[in-house]
């Protein structure tokens, strides 16, 4: 292990190497100062160009930092990415066609870097089967320069069974991040919010013959740098920077009770804002959703709308009843919305987001709540392609597969809608521009057919109605007292659902301006044990 300076960890980058990064929004595991020495030899030199960003989870700010750094025409020439919404500038060079954008779940990108370290031959997965990832459906190429480019993945059979094999990704270089490291480069990862990916991050570029840099806000002696809680062994790393004011994330600080850490207080820091009650539109979709869980369930929260549901349940001291997880590896604690998602205090376990992901893709999940972008005829979803941006699904793909039963939310349309809740009643105060339920989405993130032939229960929760996909297709099974049927849901569709006789109406206590709602009733299919 060398120590170096952040411009000097920069210089060991060069032209057309892949550069594989570790990080999450919100600032999580950011090497940031190294990133920031990266960008700057680039607009000085010119250098390092025609690079391969490949990065599993959102890394920024959406301004400057994290992926933002690389976003320059010409530093990079294909990025892999498996949410990109935390760089605008990114997005753009994508849009422009002035690199080769593809788009994976999260899972498969660290997982395939785990796969690619211990050199066996790529990802083997049903993650992705049905859906934009499918090399038949795209296979996550995202712009016309990508569909241009060699494919990164396959289809193969393996028992009559079909698989998709995603390519080894070899890393010329990692960029790791860590709390501090010992004289032997081994890196611990101990008081920051999460561990995501740093292990798989620097073990596929070392075992690939690529370098590993590492910023750690400071050097202890081996003594003071327990073994147990090493993320990265020295073996890994070649180069590490000290980055003295690295912050925990964006927030700045180090919050000992993001880290689980056992001298933490008891209460959240102001600044990160706790569980926040939903209002409007998004607290009508979160007290419905949260009529969906059973105690004792495991449930996972999706970022944006379901984010909110956590607030509900610990309004209605819920929250205790279940084992809750987030794809960045937290288990329990107070999950943090909005920018810092991914985060939580006082988390029960902090786990690496490769063992995360492993768990959700095998079932470990009873019910997801998840975000919809857009809705189709036939229940399929996509929230990785909105407009003209690429977004990417993030852990979306690997969640909403793997889970025994799935829960989208979101608002029925976009685009300035406004509502007033009050009283058990909804009024649309103003429609919304852009529909959500359309006759084919752009994108599939998530194959409804695919769901209904593994007789998966998924349902559909907006503010002023809820679906469900059954075997007689997109079935609307409840709508919002206040509404108009006709004029308020139907004439907003592109197509129209199978609609029941008796249609029910959504608990008047989702519609309660001050509460969080009554007790939950006791929905049907979405238990554990069914497929």
């Amino acid at each position: 292990m060398i120590e170096v300076s952040p411009g000097e960890a920069a210089a060991v980058i060069r032209d057309g190497d892949v550069v594989a990064i570790t990080g999450n929004g919100g600032g999580m595991l950011e090497a940031d100062e190294i990133f920031a020495a990266v960008e700057e030899r680039f607009l000085t030199t010119g250098h390092p160009r025609d690079l391969v960003l490949v990065h599993a989870l959102g890394v920024g700010d959406a301004k400057a930092r994290g992926v933002n750094r690389f976003a320059h025409a010409g530093m990079v020439r294909r990025v892999i990415g498996g949410h990109w919404s935390w760089s605008p500038r990114m997005q753009r060079l994508a849009h422009e066609n002035r690199i080769e954008a593809f788009t994976l779940p999260s899972g498969v990108i660290s997982l395939v870097l785990r796969e690619t370290g211990a050199n066996r031959p790529g990802l083997i997965t049903r993650v992705g089967l049905d859906t934009f990832f499918d090399p038949r459906r795209g296979g996550g190429a995202a712009n016309d320069a990508a569909r241009a480019a060699l494919p990164i993945n396959e289809i193969v059979s393996l028992g009559g069974e079909e698989f998709i094999r995603y390519f080894p990704i070899r890393p010329d270089i990692a960029i790791v991040r860590g709390t501090y490291c010992d004289e032997r480069g081994n890196i611990s990862c101990a008081e920051e919010a999460g561990d995501l990916d740093a292990h798989v991050v620097a073990l596929s570029a070392r075992n690939s013959g690529g370098r590993v840099l590492a910023q750690v806000r400071e050097r202890r002696s081996g003594k003071d740098c327990m073994a147990r809680l090493v993320q990265i062994p020295g073996v890994l790393v070649d180069r590490v920077v000290l980055a003295p004011d690295q912050p925990q994330t964006h927030a700045g600080g180090y919050e000992a009770s993001l880290a689980g850490l056992p001298h933490a207080g008891t209460e959240l820091a102001g600044r990160f804002g706790g569980l926040a009650m939903p209002t409007g539109a998004r607290a009508v979709i979160a007290r419905r959703a949260a009529n969906e869980i059973l105690a004792g369930q495991s449930v996972n929260f999706g970022f944006g709308i379901p984010g909110g549901i956590a607030a509900v349940l610990s309004a209605q001291a819920r929250l205790g009843d279940i084992w809750l997880t987030v794809e960045q590896g937290i288990h329990n604690g107070q999950l943090i919305d909005g920018a810092l998602f991914g985060a939580a205090a006082f988390p029960g376990a902090i786990m690496r987001s490769t063992d995360q992901f492993d768990f959700y893709s095998g079932g470990g999940v009873d019910v997801a709540f998840l975000g919809a972008g857009e809705v189709d005829a036939e229940g399929n979803v996509n929230v990785s392609r909105l407009g003209q941006d690429v977004v990417g699904p993030g852990g979306f793909v690997d969640i909403s597969q793997g889970a025994k039963a799935v829960v989208f939310c979101g608002t029925f349309e976009t685009g300035g809608l406004a509502v007033q809740v009050d009283n058990g009643h909804l009024a649309i105060e103003r429609h919304g521009r852009i529909p959500k339920f359309i006759e084919k989405v752009r994108e599939v993130t998530f194959c409804g057919p695919a769901a209904r032939r593994r007789h998966k229960p998924v349902t559909y929760v907006t503010e002023r109605a809820v679906f469900k996909l059954t075997e007689a297709g997109m079935t609307l099974v409840e709508i919002a007292p206040g509404i108009d049927l006709q004029r308020d849901v139907l004439d907003r569709m592109a197509f129209r659902p199978v609609i029941p006789p008796g249609l029910a109406l959504m608990d008047p206590a989702c519609f309660a301006k001050d509460s969080p709602g009554a007790a939950p009733k006791e929905p049907a299919g979405t238990g554990a044990g069914h497929a």
